[in-house]
């Protein structure tokens, strides 16, 4: 590993919106393997507040928890803004 004299920044709300991706697609990947729709079961989550949406395989419901439900939204209409913006 170099060193460098440069400044680094550090961004905690980059590194935080990348967590939350990882963990999105997380239980994307552990609904579909139970067999669920997972657009489906994060929408009743979001919208409802219930976590019972999300199954507990691979630790799923306890992922999705570590984060607040605006925060989750507003990292999904950002992703689609930005996608549909490129077009």
């Amino acid at each position: 590993m170099e060193f460098t004299d440069k400044t680094m920044l550090f961004n905690k709300h980059e590194l935080k919106q990348l967590d939350l991706q990882a963990t999105l697609l997380h239980v994307y990947d552990a609904l579909k393997e139970k067999g669920y729709n997972p657009q489906n079961q994060i929408i009743g989550y979001l919208m409802s507040g219930d976590p019972a949406y999300i199954p507990r395989h691979k630790d799923a419901r306890n992922a999705i928890r570590q984060f607040e439900r605006d925060e989750i939204m507003e990292e999904l209409l950002n992703a689609y803004l930005v996608q549909h913006r490129r077009n």
